[in-house]
């Protein structure tokens, strides 16, 4: 998976618009990012790249790249 299909799927996940999300871009900033979307995304990495997040980790997660990295 490239890294323009990565953010796509994360602009789905957290319902923003297309190209919305970057990769250099703090989670903090990121109006959408809420513990809905923190839920979603939980749920979209088991399911895409069979990765268990567990709340710990969610909670260490500070930039996409952050996400990017656990997307292999």
């Amino acid at each position: 998976m490239t890294l323009e299909e990565k953010l796509a799927l994360l602009d789905e996940t957290f319902e923003a618009d297309e190209g919305t999300v970057q990769a250099d871009m703090m989670l903090e900033d990121i109006d959408e990012y809420d513990s809905m979307t923190k839920l979603s995304l939980i749920v979209m990495m088991e399911d895409e790249f069979g990765v268990k997040l567990t709340s710990d980790m969610v909670r260490k997660l500070k930039t996409v790249k952050d996400i990017l990295d656990l997307m292999k």
